[in-house]
């Protein structure tokens, strides 16, 4: 009897303590047909163009008095080709799969979270959320660029930020009637001081009913581990206001870089709308882009409209079209391969299927 009475106190406490903690595999499974129009035409499968392609674990366990500690390892994969070259800025065809989109651990309550590892900016979580097409696929705003956009003289230098910061100290507030706040600091990780290579960002957020707001603000330090060849600072805003027939987006986003032959600047804006029709959700946005790299000014402008219809929760096929074209002889933006035209443009189409587990 005693045994028993021991045999289920165990079961209980194991239990209990199974339920306190949790482990989830998630993931992302998108691939479609891509055709593009422009000085060669090109077409392929692709992947991650509606959502990216991705793998990943988060667990929680509860502590206790509000607290838990919790952990997030996430990587993206091309499901073309079956490589992990995807959702990361520097990826290389035939890379093997890695943790590069997040991987993190920390701890929540009360206060909020704190949280330890590479992760995707404050800023850009603020700010880039009311891109419609979800910053993938040919017809997601280029003003987050995810690194590699880099100015016109022979030193190629970056102008710009990537969406994501390794090395990095996070802190997300709790939600204040709305407002939201994220903190990042990257640490530079060189001998040449704290500052040398080191990141700092910001995201402020307000969402209440169908308002929805957000201001980004980021600062790149140049040095050994940094892609910036001077300091880059960048700032963006964005908004949402959903009328419930439609959703009405917009957003602003600019980075520069102070050289000795000048200012580097990279701006833009544009301005979207979603609507639900059907069982589906069409998708349409207008982009503008300024650039003026080593004193040589461009700009492009692009258009892009797009279906996603659901066939369960989990499943959706969509389609998508997009048109850019540079002006003033710049070449700065493309769709993806194939170049672009004698007169800057290019156009092109997506067809594919997003698979959710």
């Amino acid at each position: 009897m005693k045994k028993s009475l021991i045999a289920l106190a165990v079961l209980a406490a194991s239990g209990a303590a199974m339920a306190q903690s949790s482990v989830t595999l998630y993931g992302v499974a998108d691939a479609g047909v891509t055709y593009l129009n422009g000085n060669d035409n090109w077409s392929g499968v692709t992947s991650g163009n509606n959502l990216t392609s991705r793998l990943g674990f988060r667990g929680t366990e509860d502590l206790g008095g509000g607290l838990k500690a919790n952990f997030v390892l996430e990587g993206g994969f091309n499901l073309d080709n079956g490589d992990g070259a995807s959702g990361y800025a520097g990826a290389k065809a035939g890379e093997g799969f890695q943790f590069k989109r997040r991987s993190t651990v920390g701890l929540s309550g009360g206060f909020g979270e704190v949280r330890m590892g590479r992760e995707l900016t404050a800023a850009y979580n603020a700010t880039a959320r009311y891109d419609v097409f979800g910053s993938v696929g040919i017809g997601q705003s280029r003003l987050w660029a995810d690194g590699g956009v880099v100015d016109a003289s022979a030193n190629a230098t970056a102008v710009t930020t990537n969406q994501r910061i390794s090395n990095a100290l996070t802190y997300v507030s709790p939600d204040f009637s709305g407002f939201k706040v994220g903190v990042n600091y990257g640490f530079g990780e060189t001998t040449n001081g704290n500052s040398d290579s080191s990141y700092m960002g910001a995201g402020l957020m307000y969402d209440n009913g169908p308002l929805s707001l957000g201001l980004g603000l980021e600062r790149l330090n140049n040095g050994a581990n940094s892609v910036a060849v001077s300091d880059i600072d960048a700032w963006s805003l964005g908004g949402s206001y959903d009328f419930g027939v439609a959703k009405l987006l917009a957003g602003y986003r600019e980075s520069k870089v102070d050289r000795a032959t000048g200012e580097n600047k990279r701006l833009g804006y544009y301005v979207a709308a979603t609507a639900p029709v059907g069982a589906g959700t069409v998708r349409v946005s207008y982009n503008r882009y300024e650039n003026e790299l080593a004193n040589v000014k461009g700009k492009a402008d692009q258009f892009a409209i797009g279906y996603v219809y659901g066939l369960s929760k989990r499943t959706s096929v969509y389609g998508t079209y997009a048109y850019i074209k540079n002006k003033d002889g710049a070449n700065l933006y493309t769709l993806g391969s194939g170049g672009l035209k004698t007169n800057g443009s290019q156009q092109g189409m997506q067809v594919g299927i997003t698979h959710t587990f």
